[in-house]
């Protein structure tokens, strides 16, 4: 089984090409500023999780700091794909996909945060 920061870099690896890929087609199309603004949460969002998955690791792959990053992306995965198929289909992923990603980036930033307070952000003692 893949050690869960490297998921964590390919996912942040997707994010980064999808918020490319955005800002590409967004110089392209009509609407393309609300393209742009999805390219930007996730090109952000791709480079925050480099951040974390590099903090997962060196802190011994910890789960708890492992998960709350992996919903951080499914977060930002759910709204970039809501409001490119919603500007380039003029359909939604499903109803409230963009409020649900958005909800989710925000809940995760917040236990990253409360984490990093009860000292998940580092490495673990050895036995």
């Amino acid at each position: 089984m893949a050690r869960p920061s490297r998921l964590l870099v390919a996912l942040a690896a997707l994010l980064g090409a999808a918020g490319v890929t955005d800002a590409a087609i967004a110089a392209h199309v009509a609407g393309g500023d609300t393209l742009q603004r999805a390219a930007e949460i996730l090109m952000v969002h791709g480079a925050a999780l480099l951040g974390l998955a590099a903090l997962v690791a060196r802190a011994g792959e910890r789960w708890t700091l492992a998960v709350a990053a992996g919903f951080l992306g499914a977060g930002a995965a759910v709204f970039g794909a809501d409001v490119t198929l919603l500007t380039l289909q003029g359909h939604r992923l499903f109803p409230y996909a963009a409020p649900i990603g958005g909800s989710t980036m925000i809940s995760s930033w917040l236990v990253v945060g409360l984490l990093a307070l009860a000292g998940h952000l580092e490495p673990r003692a050895r036995d």
